[in-house]
């Protein structure tokens, strides 16, 4: 009957449409809720144009769209007439298998524009706009037809006008790396070029004033806008051009100078979802789920054997030094041999795994990292040629894999399989089905996956049409040996987790790692309450918080972690990711009060609410775990302190709760004091109200557990 109803909707659209005189032409689709609208028009000359409204305010004047550089053929940008427009809504409640919430509500308002040129070739394309109460997104369709079979596009042209000089919290549009700072500027001030020499990343890329997205904005009214995209396949990712006189953004796509293009298509096909997410409240934005509704539903089936967990690892020392990803100083890039010196500084031993087995089972932490287990890491940096380096079945002498496997499994302690590629993709494509058979043969579901270096083969980079389909051919592939992986130096995410809910976390995002050796003194206190409301959009984050010795003097003299211990527990909860790390090193937890926020805290959520926040200010973020009655709350500060009042409102009425509360003590600060924190108890129902101190670089962090009635 739903089928029937959404057929006959769609077409009395057409029949509408039909009695039309095309060349007057005008069609437009609102929100559900009808806050939001935009308009299609064809311009003077054929050429595509769109605008939107938020509220009967125009929010993104007329911009062109559907405007195609094309190899070796004409540009596809105008002399269109529509053929035929039709109209639809649709709506559905669809089940995260994990995520910040366990049903999602999927309702948009359709409007589906064919167009084809008025002459030479009568080339052909579909524009379809989806438009939801929190945003929109539109996309372009090639369909099949007879004068284009395929499609070389060196350039897509796709406009943002605004309405304002915004501001815009923006890291550039880096062809190669997601890993910049974030700066906050007014529009007309963005000066991407200026990100070009940073000392710490060393495959950087930005060939245009142009910023990546997620990027968001604050109009001097107060309502904010994200721009990204959704359901990038088989496409180059997309950046966006900033013309600062004229205050607009031209979509700017990653190229491949091997192969002198951006994109290289076979027609029927269709690119991602522009989107463009609207709210009057900076958690609104949080709390959409525009991006994974852009998205098809799971195509994998049944992802039951991928359990969201906590995790503990042998990554945190080599960052500070304590030990190495390598296991010898051999340097003869030929072979790998057992007779080769070992320096004694290797962290990935059975031992050093079993210490680790053996803290996470004590302190309800499901699951293990170990880094540097297998052969290669002597030469995977540094080498112009690293095909071949590593071996992705071959653990060093020092490391018995299958016992740290048996030993976990007796703990009940998974392994997270650990594979650095060094970007060398051919050699990680190859032996793919062999190192995904041997996690599937020892029961290991999940893999961290790194691509630290430029591409090979050279000429492409980490954000092009090439590595598009590198990551997500091995999220398919993984699949079939029901793997699940977390990608770092990954493309950016795109709400694919819907589609392939094997696609668990990625890092894309200047990490916590920068703050043991970045140059620059780390990551700043405004840094996460930026992320929040930028990166955070795309998709989960591989954050690693949880680091006790902010300092770690006995490691690194010069660098420290810019937040409190306080803020370090808050990010359980803030930066959402369903495998979290308490990354720090095992002494440095031992006998810490604070570790029983870890040991409590959920990865998995049935419900998300964002209590409070500004964009690089604070935020407060509140989620009820999936499998129990227990909330968690947790709040950020930037480097200024502040008080907030929380409400407790979300909770269940007539129910009491016991409320662990983890704070700053009066003298912390991120800087000064980052160790001090208060623990309190009390009892809280949904009529209960607190005052919170958060410090400089703050935070605080509560458990929610509901008491015997």
């Amino acid at each position: 009957m739903k089928n029937s109803l959404k057929f006959c909707v769609v077409l009395l659209s057409v029949l509408l449409f039909s009695c039309s005189n095309k060349n007057d032409w005008q069609t437009a689709v609102a929100s559900p809720d009808s806050t939001i609208k935009v308009e299609f028009k064809l311009a003077e000359k054929g050429e595509p144009t769109y605008l939107v409204t938020f509220k009967n305010n125009e929010v993104i004047k007329k911009s062109t769209l559907g405007s195609f550089d094309l190899k070796d053929m004409a540009s596809l940008k105008e002399n269109f007439e529509i053929i035929i427009a039709t109209k639809s809504n649709f709506s559905e409640v669809w089940e995260m298998p994990w995520g910040e919430q366990t049903k999602v509500e999927n309702n948009y308002n359709e409007l589906k524009i064919e167009l084809q040129e008025k002459t030479d070739l009568k080339r052909k394309l579909t524009i379809v706009f989806r438009v939801y109460n929190d945003g929109l997104g539109f996309r372009y369709e090639f369909p099949e037809q007879e004068n284009l079979s395929e499609v070389i596009i060196t350039d897509e042209n796709t406009q943002f006008n605004l309405t304002g000089n915004h501001t815009v919290w923006w890291a550039p549009g880096d062809w190669d790396i997601y890993e910049h700072l974030y700066t906050t500027s007014k529009f007309n001030e963005i000066d991407a070029l200026s990100k070009v020499n940073h000392p710490d990343l060393g495959q950087t890329y930005i060939p245009e004033n142009a910023i990546n997205t997620p990027a968001t904005m604050k109009t001097d009214e107060g309502l904010y806008f994200s721009f990204h995209e959704a359901s990038l396949v088989d496409y180059s990712g997309m950046t966006l051009k900033i013309d600062k006189e004229n205050l607009s953004m031209t979509s700017e796509l990653v190229g491949s100078e091997r192969k002198g293009y951006k994109v290289k298509r076979t027609v029927p096909f269709h690119t991602p979802w522009r989107t463009i997410q609207i709210a009057e409240k900076a958690g609104d934005l949080i709390e959409s789920r525009l991006i994974v509704n852009l998205n098809e539903p799971n195509k994998i089936g049944d992802v039951s054997w991928f359990k969201p967990t906590k995790y503990t690892g042998i990554w945190w020392e080599m960052h500070l030094g304590k030990s190495t990803w390598d296991f010898s100083a051999q340097q003869d890039m030929t072979s790998f041999t057992t007779d080769a010196k070992p320096h004694g500084n290797h962290g990935a031993t059975t031992k050093n795994a079993k210490a680790f087995i053996d803290f996470s089972a004590k302190n309800n932490i499901g699951a293990v990292l170990v880094e540097g287990w297998n052969t290669g890491w002597e030469h995977w940096i540094g080498f112009e040629d690293r095909e071949g380096v590593f071996d992705f079945v071959t653990p060093y002498p020092d490391y018995d894999l299958k016992e740290v496997v048996r030993y976990g499994k007796e703990k009940g302690v998974e392994i997270i399989m650990h594979h650095e590629t060094s970007a060398a993709t051919e050699t990680y494509e190859k032996q793919q089905d062999t190192a995904y058979a041997l996690m599937q043969s020892l029961g290991i579901h999940t893999v961290k996956t790194g691509y630290v270096g430029k591409i090979l083969p050279k000429g492409e980079y980490h954000h092009g049409q090439y590595m598009v389909n590198q990551y997500n051919n091995a999220v398919i592939k993984a699949a079939k040996y029901q793997v699940a992986i977390n990608a770092h130096e990954p493309i950016k995410a795109t709400g694919l987790r819907r589609t392939y809910p094997n696609t668990i976390s990625r890092e894309g995002l200047r990490g916590q790692e920068f703050n043991a050796w970045a140059s620059d003194g780390g990551n700043p206190p405004e840094h996460l309450p930026i992320v929040a409301f930028t990166r955070m959009l795309a998709g989960p984050i591989d954050y690693t918080p949880g680091i006790f010795d902010i300092k770690f003097d006995k490691w690194k003299k010069y660098n420290q972690v810019n937040t409190t211990i306080a803020q370090q527990l808050a990010l359980y909860v803030v930066i959402y990711s369903p495998i979290q790390m308490a990354a720090d090193l095992i002494e440095n937890y031992e006998g810490n009060p604070a570790l029983q926020f870890i040991k409590d805290v959920g990865v998995d959520w049935q419900t998300t609410k964002v209590l409070n926040g500004e964009i690089g200010d604070f935020v407060t973020i509140a989620r009820k775990e999936r499998k129990s009655e227990n909330w968690f709350v947790g709040g950020i500060t930037d480097e200024n302190a502040r008080e907030m009042d929380i409400s407790f409102d979300f909770l269940s009425p007539d129910t009491n709760y016991g409320a662990i509360i983890y704070e700053d003590a009066e003298d912390s600060d991120w800087n000064k004091n980052p160790t001090s924190i208060n623990i309190r108890k009390i009892d809280i129902t949904n009529q209960s109200n607190l005052k919170l101190k958060l410090a400089p670089g703050g935070g605080f962090s509560i458990s929610l557990k509901q008491l015997n009635k």
